[in-house]
């Protein structure tokens, strides 16, 4: 028996007990007369003894163990003389009567501590040795906790887990596919799914109202923090469901998860249509938990002879709360933040709100006092709080200001990881209109149903169509996004004449979903959330990568297997492909 217990167990009660423990060697203390070893495995760190007085021969192999070196050890239970607080074992240590290195170790190339002396691509490179670290565990073990009480939470609501297919056919809309060449069909190729999309919508034809699955998707776009090219979801569908069923039961899924996983009770979740969010946060996944809401600053600031302005589409402010009293240097590093690139403004206007018939702006010369002070006040401000102002075309000067308030949030400890704040953004486009490529693509997938009450301007006013479509958005991130689904093959082939498929392009790639809807199709819809956006958000980190046992880096490579890589001349011979590749 390789241990009896394991290194995070012991406790007082356990002393006197002959015990066994396995685990690598964190650390060790050569006292002269006595060795100590902290011994850890993913439960916890136990303090060895190893007394020269008692075994000296015992001592001197304790000596020569490395860190993270594998040993086996026998002995008994005792309890310490100078207890560790901060330890859960830290009241016992085991005075150690047998020893056994299972496995020597090379010294690692980074500390294996909670701060690490590692980067980030080193740990990538090595992350089996990553993976040791505590507070990596931690996270694994969140994502773990989460994915059973997602099928704890879904299996009591009498949903059925389904795998669908990983080798699918490739379809033009969404992101860009991986593909996978066909051996056994020369030049041709399935691709790996974006999502199980149309499979649950034929599950649902099928009679299997109600399926989830947490699914591996892929992707193959531009990374980010928040991306990786292969992805879980939480997938799920419903039949006979209107949105307001879909809403009400994963409203309860989400505070169920955030209950179970990290003891949060979430408040009631709010609603708002995307307009009213693009209007007052200039982002369709505002974060509500503090307020800085957009306003109108155009009645006010047009009319004075200042063509910035007067010029201007829009005219948009927020109402930074107590920071009337901002230097200059502060509102200069303000300016500059704006007119980064990511951003991309031209610059900044600030008001600041002293007091009563006290005001001080950037642009005094082109406002009377009483002008300015009428400004403040009609846009909410009061005296010690600062107006920022951002002027343009509407659509850009809306997502600066919201990247800006965002900022402020956070400058103001407005953003706190440990609250939560969610929101249903319902009522998107159903369509948008892309001039480059001339035609409309749908906002969220073409088998996405418009509002019944809109269903009439499919005809003649496409773009005004509101989808009936939801996402659901924590904190400014959206976890999950869903629609009811279109069901009605005539309304489908509608959709996809819109989207510029000609019949015959509709039937090469959706053939099977459009004939599936003859056989009796039910109304249904669904959503799916992003088990790994989900897992940052509970454990308080902005990366997903954090959460995923072996991710890929920002350029989509696996460092440590070093992947993707070249394959031999014979397998492109096999798979029928061209063999003059570059490297």
């Amino acid at each position: 028996m390789h241990r009896t217990h394991t290194c995070g167990e012991l406790r007082l009660e356990h002393q006197g007990q002959d015990i066994t423990l396995s685990g690598w060697v964190q650390r060790s203390r050569d006292l002269g007369g006595m060795t100590f070893i902290d011994l850890r495995d993913r439960y916890g760190i136990t303090q060895l003894v190893f007394n020269m007085e008692e075994d000296a021969a015992l001592c001197e192999q304790a000596r020569k163990a490395g860190r993270e070196y594998v040993i086996k050890v026998s002995g008994t239970v005792r309890e310490r003389s100078n207890k560790n607080p901060k330890m859960p074992t830290g009241d016992v240590e085991v005075q150690v009567k047998t020893y056994e290195v299972l496995n020597a170790a090379q010294t690692p190339p980074f500390t294996i501590e909670d701060d690490t002396d590692g980067g980030d691509e080193l740990r990538m490179q090595y992350r089996y040795l990553d993976l040791r670290r505590r507070n990596v565990q931690e996270k694994l073990i969140l994502r773990h906790k989460l994915a059973i009480a997602t099928r704890s939470f879904l299996d009591g609501a009498g949903f059925l887990e389904i795998e669908t297919p990983y080798l699918i056919k490739s379809t033009p809309e969404g992101a860009r596919d991986f593909v996978v060449p066909s051996r056994m069909n020369p030049g041709e190729f399935y691709a790996l799914p974006q999502s199980p999309q149309t499979f649950k919508q034929l599950l649902m034809v099928a009679g299997y109202d109600k399926y989830f699955q947490i699914v591996r998707c892929f992707r193959d776009e531009d990374l980010r923090a928040d991306r990786q090219p292969e992805f879980t979801q939480i997938d799920c569908e419903m039949a006979f469901a209107e949105q307001e069923d879909i809403l009400t039961v994963f409203s309860g899924l989400t505070a169920h998860l955030f209950k179970a996983v990290i003891g949060a009770d979430l408040p009631d979740f709010q609603r708002m249509d995307y307009a009213t969010a693009m209007e007052k946060y200039g982002s369709d996944k505002p974060d509500i938990r503090f307020g800085m809401e957009f306003k109108d600053c155009a009645p006010f600031a047009k009319g004075h002879g200042f063509n910035v302005f007067d010029q201007a589409e829009a005219v948009l402010g927020i109402v930074a709360p107590g920071c009337a009293e901002y230097s200059r240097k502060q509102l200069d590093a303000l300016t500059n933040w704006v007119k980064r690139p990511q951003i991309g403004a031209k610059g900044l206007v600030y008001i600041k709100y002293l007091g009563e018939h006290s005001v001080k702006s950037s642009v005094d010369k082109f406002y009377s006092p009483e002008a300015l002070e009428a400004w403040c006040k009609g846009i909410g401000a009061k005296p010690g709080d600062l107006v920022l102002v951002l002027s343009g075309d509407l659509n850009p000067v809306r997502k600066q200001l919201g990247e800006l308030r965002l900022h402020m949030g956070r400058e103001l400890g407005l953003r706190d990881p440990k609250v939560f704040a969610p929101l249903w953004v319902v009522d998107f486009p159903l369509l948008e209109w892309d001039e480059e490529e001339g035609r409309h693509f749908a906002m969220h997938h073409p088998f996405t149903s418009p509002k019944p009450e809109d269903v009439h301007l499919l005809e003649n006013e496409p773009g005004k169509a509101r989808a009936n479509a939801y996402d659901l958005v924590i904190n400014g991130v959206e976890i999950g996004g869903g629609s009811i689904r279109i069901h009605d093959r005539e309304l489908q082939a509608r959709m996809f004449d819109i989207l510029g498929f000609t019949a015959e392009e509709a039937q090469a790639q959706f053939g099977f979903l459009m004939n599936a809807f003859e056989y009796g199709a039910p109304p249904h819809g669904g959503i799916a959330f992003g088990f790994d956006r989900l897992c940052s958000l509970l454990g308080g980190s902005e990366s997903i990568r954090d959460y995923i046992a072996f991710p890929k880096n920002n350029s989509g490579r696996d460092v440590m297997i070093d992947a993707p890589a070249p394959i031999d001349a014979e397998q492109l011979k096999e798979l029928a492909l061209k063999t003059d590749l570059p490297g």
